[in-house]
């Protein structure tokens, strides 16, 4: 039998406390509070960045290839990938697809209201499901119409300044020698959570672009690429450079947008942040717990050693008592964290301003390997941290633990 593990059994369950019972609550509902806490930082941050990043890849790709020159302007010089030097970049494992785009600058006048905008040319072979899911009215551009090249997407943003909406018709100027005008009716409304974005986009057919630049049929403004898995954007990148002609070049999202991939990457911070300050408060709480036990136990202490019981035997049964506590600990904890998790993924109850954060609600996502990952390491830290203050048990003296009061 392991006399350790029955003695503090019976210590737990069965043993009657006196002044230590309030510090034991203490302790249980510090870890609980750790493990919670680290669990929803850990969700919370996961979601939000998922989500932003998400958006952000919907409307740029992942990997952007434009010519290579000096052009800074929202019209992009054109460019003709040849089909073999496509057919080698969709053979790059982690390359999804590979879509042609233009974009060409104008002004919307609607309402006796002006507004300068980019529009951003598609055509049929566009994957436009990630767009689906930024659509909040009317639906995508249909390509077998015959009036494809007269339907528009919009933004929520552009829709309520211009006081426009689905079925709408405007007139759009493009700046150009002599300026020319298309009519488009506007097909559906979009919304990114990104003003910086949603101001300045309107979504069209690659085919007005062409005709408006005096484009050839194979001639576009750039390609994306979209990848598999996002934490491999370097690497493609590197791969689709190398295939390029010497007057591409490729560009990922992280260098399109670099602040706010930055900005993300400080909030990894807080993360961390939270996890030592959370596991400093549980550690003391579980120090002061176990020197409490250890000092409501002397005489029991005292007696194991007159009996003959080995030190190491009597530390672990402190260990194991310290080990019910924080096992308790983190099953609350964990109720509570994946409760708020599961909460907040079905009702989205939480929100946020959109203009501020980019997104609606408290956004969530979590992996089962993070949470056994966290209750791991809450366990690990925990006994070592307990190991060093269960060595009184050895300065402990029989005679006088016995005569203790």
């Amino acid at each position: 039998m392991n006399f350790p593990y029955f003695l503090a059994n019976r210590i737990a369950f069965s043993g009657k406390r006196t002044f230590s019972k309030l510090i034991v609550r203490v302790t249980i509902g510090a870890i609980a509070l750790a493990i919670a806490a680290i669990i929803i930082s850990i969700a919370v941050l996961r979601g939000f960045k998922g989500e932003i990043i998400s958006k952000q890849r919907s409307f740029f790709a992942d990997v952007l290839v434009l010519r290579y020159d000096l052009n800074k302007s929202y019209e992009n010089s054109p460019i003709s990938l040849a089909p073999e030097v496509r057919k080698s970049i969709l053979a790059i494992p982690q390359v999804n697809s590979i879509s042609s785009f233009a974009t060409k600058a104008g002004i919307i006048n609607v309402n006796n209201e002006v507004e300068g905008v980019v529009l951003k040319g598609i055509d049929s072979l566009y994957n436009q499901q990630p767009f689906q899911r930024m659509l909040v009215e009317g639906n995508m551009i249909d390509f077998k119409s015959d009036n494809a090249d007269n339907q528009i997407l919009v933004s929520k943003y552009l829709a309520d300044r211009l006081l426009l909406k689905v079925g709408d018709d405007f007139i759009m100027y493009f700046v150009q020698d002599p300026i020319r005008k298309r009519k488009f009716v506007i097909k559906g409304i979009f919304n990114t959570g990104s003003e910086e974005l949603d101001k300045v986009y309107v979504i069209g057919s690659l085919n007005v672009i062409r005709k408006l630049s005096n484009l050839d049929d194979h001639e576009v403004g750039g390609y994306e690429i979209r990848i598999k898995d996002f934490s491999q954007l370097e690497r493609t990148t590197n791969k689709v450079e190398d295939l390029l002609p010497i007057d591409m070049q490729a560009i990922n999202i992280k260098d399109q947008v670099p602040d706010i991939f930055q900005w993300l990457e400080l909030l990894d911070m807080n993360t961390k942040i939270i996890f030592i300050l959370m596991t400093v408060v549980a550690i003391i709480n579980m120090i002061s717990a176990l020197l409490i036990t250890i000092l409501e136990r002397t005489s029991m202490i005292g007696i194991l050693k007159a009996l003959g019981y080995h030190n190491a035997g009597i530390r672990r049964v402190f260990m194991y008592s310290a080990l019910y506590l924080i096992g308790l600990g983190l099953l609350i904890g964990n109720l509570i964290g994946l409760g708020f998790y599961f909460f907040q993924d079905f009702t989205h109850f939480f929100k946020l301003d959109e203009k501020t954060y980019y997104i609606s609600y408290v956004a969530v996502q979590l992996q089962w390997s993070d949470v056994i990952l966290v209750n791991l390491a809450v366990v690990f830290i925990g006994m070592i941290s307990l190991f060093i203050p269960s060595m009184l048990i050895t300065k402990i003296s029989p005679i006088k633990a016995i005569s203790f009061k």
